[in-house]
């Protein structure tokens, strides 16, 4: 065996210290001389945001605390593993739903206990020649340079390596879903297809129909594939995902409950699953998989209030009012001194106290949470501002509703499914209908103020296209499609006119906001890019 580990450096992470002793001398017989240890997850984690590991393995069970697919996934959130960097995650256990929820975390290779030397130096030699090949590639991905990451990756594809070539198609294609070139995508992911049945490029033909809005094509390819692919986890989230966009919510809990069947460890499953049952009325699965998250999150980045509050929502819903004080209170301890826990508590608590006949509680109540959703402003996610919307109305609160109701609708005028949601509110407190010439007004603003917006984009008039939607910006102030137009603009601008200070400042003040409002990141993905290009650009001019 050869010195594949002479000049890596390599983290054990594994609870029992026999085992690591074990892995250690594997290590030690492949000239690893830089070798760490930690006996759980926290400890994990506190080595890696000291040292740039090369290599990590890390078992699944490491006991209390996070397991080996959380300390992957808390990682990641905390960019504590660099691109060069192996994952691999170790178990005994080989149950089915052990596995796939182990691999949903997508490490960079899966070991099952027991194994020898020669078995790790064969797992650890192939993907670090993968890693090296892909080396150039990946540290553009990283920096955020897309194009520069797409150019690096087809010079590769020239060079025709067999050890890489399947791995160089599939990162390709992904490159060109992040920067929208969807003809380019389709064309490598058929390539690949004639080649052989190869279940990765069957999802990506599915993703490039749902992301050219052919939805219904894009369910049918996701059917056929999981039909012939059972196990293949990716297909269920984006079955669920077709189907949720042609509102069919019985069917995408259908696709779920399977999914979870499969997979009953991966938390944003049980999560989907319980807010699609619980809009379904099917209390009893969407109280299992609340539960569900609830306990798999204990330790984990995805750990959320929401998770909470809708539990303890449901049990408001089936008059459990003691299940769900005990959840607002469990809540509370969880997320002490949180301003958006505690708001989802008053908004819970306004409608407790009104069931129970306590006005008075109720009024204080409401005031707690005027104030708090006040104090957060845009930071609140668009489920809650509904809610707080709906204790209003709950409490006789018409007038201020509607005011806030108003502020939503030219917030979000360009989000379909939310503006639906009002409606189902207002439908559900007897005032429907309410916002409608509110809401078709707005559209007719919005879309006025985006076609003339583009026309002058287009035109080359990129200050006045500016000047228009800084103007549209005055009434719609949070409006996601003017802030990404704007971004457009100010970007393209910058590279076809050069370095603009001004500009760059109002570049980086568009992209906060963008992250500010809660703009889906895949939609900023290819501006961010491009923005940090334009900064290095910058930066290297600069340079003597």
């Amino acid at each position: 065996m050869s010195s594949i580990l002479a000049d890596k450096s390599v983290l054990i992470v594994e609870d029992y210290s026999t085992m690591r002793k074990a892995i250690r001398d594997m290590l030690y017989t492949l000239d690893a001389e830089q070798v760490s240890e930690a006996d759980n997850g926290a400890n994990a984690l506190a080595a890696m945001s000291k040292t740039q590991f090369d290599v990590i393995l890390c078992d699944y069970n490491l006991g209390p605390g996070r397991n080996g697919q959380q300390v992957l996934e808390e990682a990641r959130h905390r960019k504590l593993i660099a691109y060069h960097c192996l994952f691999f995650i170790i178990a005994a256990e080989q149950s089915a739903a052990m596995v796939l929820g182990a691999m949903d975390a997508k490490p960079d290779e899966y070991i099952a206990k027991p194994f020898n030397a020669q078995q790790l130096f064969v797992r650890l030699e192939r993907n670090l020649l993968r890693k090296a090949a892909l080396r150039n590639v990946e540290k553009e991905i990283e920096r955020g340079d897309l194009s520069q990451a797409i150019l690096n990756c087809d010079q590769l594809l020239t060079e025709d390596n067999p050890r890489v070539r399947s791995h160089l198609y599939k990162l390709r294609a992904e490159l060109a879903l992040q920067v929208e070139d969807y003809d380019k995508a389709a064309e490598i992911y058929q390539h690949q297809l004639l080649q052989r049945d190869l279940p990765w490029a069957r999802l990506g033909m599915g993703i490039v129909a749902y992301q050219r809005g052919h939805v219904a094509d894009a369910a049918e390819i996701f059917q056929h594939l999981l039909q012939d692919n059972p196990l293949f986890m990716e297909g269920y989230d984006w079955l669920s995902k077709a189907l949720e966009a042609e509102r069919d919510l019985s069917a995408v809990q259908s696709v779920l409950s399977k999914a979870v069947e499969l997979s009953p460890q991966s938390i944003l499953r049980q999560k989907k699953l319980a807010g699609t049952a619980d809009k379904n009325g099917d209390f009893s699965i969407a109280e299992s998989a609340y539960k569900a998250a609830l306990s798999l999150s204990k330790y984990s980045v995805h750990k959320s209030s929401a998770d909470f509050s809708n539990l303890a929502k449901l049990y408001c819903k089936t008059q459990a009012t003691d299940q769900a004080q005990h959840i607002l209170s469990q809540m509370r301890h969880e997320f002490p001194n949180d301003s958006e826990a505690e708001l989802r508590a008053a908004v819970l608590e306004v409608e407790l106290n009104k069931s129970s006949g306590n006005d008075e509680a109720a009024a204080a109540s409401l005031q707690q949470v005027l104030q708090l959703s006040r104090q957060l402003g845009n930071k609140l996610p668009q489920e809650l501002q509904l809610e707080v919307v709906r204790s209003c109305y709950q409490f006789g609160e018409a007038q201020q509703a509607d005011c806030l109701v108003g502020e939503l609708i030219k917030t979000h005028i360009d989000d379909d499914a939310f503006i639906d949601d009002i409606r189902t509110l207002q439908n559900q407190v007897g005032v429907g209908g309410n916002s409608e010439d509110l809401i078709q007004k707005t559209k007719r603003a919005l879309v006025r103020a985006n076609n003339k917006g583009v026309s002058l984009y287009r035109q080359g008039k990129f200050d006045d296209a500016l000047a228009l939607f800084e103007q549209a910006m005055t009434s719609m102030p949070d409006n996601k499609t003017i802030v990404l137009n704007m971004l457009k603009i100010v970007i393209h601008d910058l590279k076809a006119n050069g370095p603009d200070h001004d500009k760059l400042v109002r570049a980086k003040s568009l992209l906060r906001k963008a992250k500010q409002i809660r703009i889906d990141e895949g939609k900023l993905k290819v501006m961010r890019n491009e923005f940090a290009g334009l900064l290095r650009q910058q930066s290297q001019t600069r340079k003597p």
